[in-house]
């Protein structure tokens, strides 16, 4: 049964990646072959992770740059840094890991020994990839009992120093493939969380939430199975690396080397899922309330597999709500679903009453962990059941069918490059930082509200006809057909001291003032049956966000109008290049009827970036200061407005 909490809250969150990222070509000056088979056996492995760039606590040499401690330490500062916390406040730390850098004493003590904490509770836990769960368990019920205000859980893992090509000279540099699988497969890094009693705000994408921790499940099934991933064993796991005369003789017997039999990881899958099936059935999860889902695997070879098993019990969290840094943090252990947890909140935004739900697989001997976070809004009481969540007071689903919500759309393409902000902040150019962040944060918002219409819903289903596509055109047009006008209208509305600004808007509105007879064109094409531009008609939606920019634009200086800008440009250069390829696929058309959408997918980009100027324009021209927050209240606005235009698509008639 799942451990329920009822007053911890994850107050902060950060992780440590050691060195530059290693690509897959570069990994041979770290970890290289051992032999004429390495090369054949790395391609392969390779090819079914789907890890494109890892991190290395070694240096070309194999000398170590980080020790574990080190690792873990860093992660521990970033975490603090971003809570705006101080160690001093923190009475107990925990650790999890399947090593630290001495056989003893316990990795948290050396540490806080590398912190040069103050005294506190420390606990270690030895373990592989589900050790990082048991150590946040054991800090959350340090606060959930009172015992203390404040608590750190860290998982370092610094697997290279055994992947290096001189630990296997005993052997002749001769490996089986168990010994050496994993050499392709594992890397370092380190997070850590803080949880705490106090409920404050999360620092990242969200704004004004706390994300409080709900339960925590782990179940081993070592009684159940064979050693699976084993460090100090001899290959047929007879023998332990102790039970040698000597330690040069455990190397050379292969006893120090970390192996994987591969042959019984589907049972790892199985037995998960049938644990998952189990909590969703006493209520304690409901897949259709699960908002983003963190799934730590090895592989993305292993994906299909989840989600086979799920789609059997019935029990689909749809793709699009994972959530995995894999392919560019590598697998890292007991570490992987902190620094997870933790580059989640700080890119993803999210609102009060979303949940994340965290699954765990471990393959030493099999077990199966899961935890479940829910986000709430800060001013929100902090007590128990404060929440939409049944985890307090679990509902059998399975027996009360109407219990369940309908199901939701997901929240989130799987195409990142696709709904990225239009600008990231990480590249922004002096001084443009701040505003960047927060239109970034109003886009997340947005494209995440817009992946959940109706139109979109039914696009990405398979389900779009042409007549779908016919009627959003039919709203659309003369939504476009405004575009150049209210662009126009608000140069002419600037002052002098906006001249330059005034030109370049001028300039982006002659280019896309006859962007809309493209769109039309494209909708006879598809069979359109209206041959009047004029007697189309904008759904509620458009309309509003028409007189809305009109309006503005008719306004002193509406330098606002940059922020409009950036959601509707931002729109054709991010969401119409994920959803493109899905109206391609649904509807039998011929290429002319994509014309507008092509030309935007492509141009936009272009577009983008003269909106980076304009910006950089208008804050050299601000006298007031006040230019970048009416940017960001605009394009908050202007995403509201463009979001009921989506909503209102598949009403039929829009009059």
């Amino acid at each position: 049964m799942p451990i329920a909490f009822n007053r911890v809250y994850l107050e902060g969150a950060g992780y440590f990646m050691p060195g530059e990222p290693v690509s897959n070509e570069a990994m041979d000056n770290y970890i290289a072959p051992l032999n004429r088979m390495s090369s054949r056996i790395k391609g392969r492995i390779l090819a079914e992770n789907g890890i494109k760039h890892r991190y290395y606590a070694i240096d070309a040499e194999g000398q170590t740059v980080y020790t574990n401690a080190q690792l873990a330490a860093n992660a521990i500062r970033d975490c603090l840094r971003r809570a705006d916390s101080d160690l001093s406040a923190v009475s107990m730390l925990t650790s999890g890991s399947s090593g630290g850098d001495a056989l003893m004493p316990g990795f948290a003590n050396m540490i806080q020994g590398e912190l040069a904490a103050q005294p506190m509770e420390t606990l270690s836990v030895h373990g592989i990839c589900a050790a990082g769960v048991s150590a946040i368990q054991a800090a959350a019920q340090g606060v959930e009992m009172g015992g203390h205000a404040s608590a750190l859980a860290v998982a370092s893992e610094l697997p290279s120093r055994l992947f290096k090509r001189s630990r296997f000279a005993a052997r002749g540099y001769d490996a089986d493939f168990d010994a050496h699988f994993l050499r392709w497969m594992l890397s370092d890094g380190a997070g850590a969380l803080l949880l705490g009693n106090s409920g404050r705000a999360l620092a990242g994408a969200s704004k004004g939430v706390r994300l409080k921790l709900k339960w925590v499940h782990q179940r081993s099934f070592s009684g159940d199975y064979p050693v699976c991933m084993q460090l100090g064993l001899s290959a047929d796991r007879a023998k332990g690396h102790l039970d040698y005369p000597s330690w040069n003789e455990a190397e050379a017997d292969g006893a120090l080397s970390l192996r994987q039999d591969i042959r019984l990881l589907p049972h790892l899958f199985d037995i998960g899922i049938h644990e998952y099936a189990k909590l969703v059935r006493d209520g304690w999860v409901d897949p259709d309330q699960v908002d983003h889902f963190l799934c730590h695997y090895s592989s993305e070879k292993f994906i299909p597999v989840v989600e086979d098993l799920m789609e059997k019990a019935g029990l689909v969290i749809p793709r699009e709500r994972w959530f995995s840094n894999l392919a560019w943090r590598g697998n890292t252990g007991a570490a992987s679903i902190l620094i997870m947890l933790a580059e989640f909140l700080e890119t993803r935004e999210i609102k009060p009453g979303e949940q994340i739900f965290c699954y765990i697989p471990e393959s030493g001997r099999f077990m199966a962990a899961y935890m479940l976070l829910e986000a709430e809004a800060v001013q929100a009481p902090a007590v128990a059941g404060a929440s939409r969540s049944t985890a307090d007071h679990p509902v059998n689903l399975a027996a009360n069918p109407a219990a369940k919500s309908t199901s939701r759309i997901d929240t989130q393409s799987d195409d990142a490059d696709a709904i990225a902000p239009p600008h990231d902040p990480d590249m922004a150019p002096q001084g443009l930082g701040q505003l960047l962040t927060e239109l970034a944060a109003i886009w997340h918002d947005y494209r995440s509200r817009v992946w959940r219409t109706p139109v979109v819903r039914r696009l990405r289903r398979r389900e779009f006809q042409t007549g779908d596509y016919l009627n959003w055109m039919e709203n659309w047009i003369p939504q476009v057909r405004e575009g150049s006008k209210w662009m126009r209208e608000g140069a002419a509305s600037l002052t002098e001291q906006y001249a330059p600004l005034a030109a370049l808007i001028d300039m982006h509105a002659g280019e896309e003032q006859n962007d809309f007879q493209i769109l039309f064109q494209d909708y006879r094409t598809a069979g359109g049956t209206v041959d009047n531009i004029d007697a189309l008609r904008r759904n509620p939606g458009g309309e509003a966000l028409n007189a809305y920019l009109h309006g503005l634009a008719a306004t002193r200086d509406p330098i606002g109008l940059l922020g409009a800008i950036y959601i509707i440009e931002g729109t054709g250069q991010r969401i119409v290049p994920a959803l493109l390829p899905l109206l391609k696929a649904s509807l039998k058309l011929p290429p002319d009827a994509f014309r507008f959408l092509e030309y935007h997918g492509h141009n936009d980009e272009h577009h983008l970036a003269r909106w980076l100027s304009a910006v950089e324009l208008a804050l050299d021209c601000d006298e007031d200061g006040r230019a970048e927050q009416r940017i960001v209240d605009t394009a908050r606005r202007t995403a509201a407005l463009y979001l009921m235009q989506f909503h209102h698509v598949m009403e039929g008639d829009a009059a």
